[in-house]
């Protein structure tokens, strides 16, 4: 699901560059290859389950796991802005982290809060198009093709953020609340992803939009196969349980990152500059 090319945002990028006169980094974010893709499902569904074991296996509780996650993510973020240009050894981790946060943001204001779980993927829909809107206004794009100045950045983890807390909260109102499942509501978010996809490429949605829906989605996606897993029989699921599942997916990210890193098959071309942009 590569839904951006450098192409299609080299010319806003470069309008934007050229009116603000900031000399411009490398890109942060890496190419959305099919390994992106790959690596950010897992990443969702490694959250859900490494959410589950450190707040009932571990007996952390959600207060104490989401101060210890959240600390962890702030060390990551401090060095991933510290990098000049992608790093899949940053960034991934960076992600990972992000999903825990995120999972744990949607749980503690359902489980601590008693906030019903539409009222805050509601919530969390109105924050993220806030985000968006905001993002857009300063910056003129929200391309991941352009993530290359610290505003840009920051712009892009806070959207991040809150697609895996909105995405949280919609997987979990959807399997649980409405019952649809976990298998079910696995295969209903897979369907709407490839509706997106194939809107994209057969009927020209806008790529940009194209990535954050898909993005968005693929959070409830990825958790639902991670719930599927772990959860007991009795629950739904297949009950490998949340150690063996967390331990399964976090072995396959670590490969692909490592494999990444060392090829740099998802590095981003270099922007365009405004005199080349057409």
């Amino acid at each position: 699901m590569a839904y951006e090319t450098p192409e299609t945002t080299a010319a806003s990028s470069a309008d934007a560059e050229a009116s603000s006169g900031r000399r411009f980094r490398r890109n942060k974010v890496p190419e959305a290859t099919a390994y992106f893709w790959i690596i950010k499902v897992l990443c969702t569904t490694a959250g859900e389950t490494a959410a589950d074991l450190l707040d009932e296996k571990a007996g952390l509780g959600l207060t104490r796991v989401s101060v210890l996650m959240s600390a962890l993510l702030t060390v990551v973020l401090v060095v991933q802005f510290r990098t000049g240009a992608y790093r899949a050894d940053v960034y991934w981790p960076a992600v990972a982290l992000i999903s825990v946060v995120g999972t744990l943001i949607s749980d503690n204001l359902t489980d601590n809060m008693g906030v019903p779980l539409d009222t805050s993927a509601t919530v969390f829909a109105i924050v993220l198009a806030l985000v968006f809107v905001v993002w857009y206004r300063r910056e003129r794009t929200l391309s991941v093709h352009s993530i290359d100045t610290t505003g840009r950045e920051s712009f892009y983890w806070l959207a991040v953020l809150f697609t895996f807390a909105l995405g949280t909260a919609a997987g979990d109102l959807v399997s649980e609340r409405m019952d649809f499942g976990y298998w079910l509501s696995a295969v209903l978010f897979g369907l709407v992803i490839a509706a997106v996809t194939l809107a994209h490429f057969e009927l020209d949605l806008d790529a940009v939009w194209s990535f954050w829906i898909a993005y968005v989605l693929t959070r409830p996606f990825g958790a639902s196969i991670g719930d599927y897993l772990s959860q007991p029989t009795g629950d739904g699921g297949v009950g490998l349980g949340a150690v063996v599942t967390s331990a399964l997916f976090l072995s396959v990210i670590l490969g692909l990152v490592v494999y990444l890193a060392v090829t740099r098959k998802d590095v981003a071309q270099p922007q365009r500059t405004a005199r080349h942009a057409v």
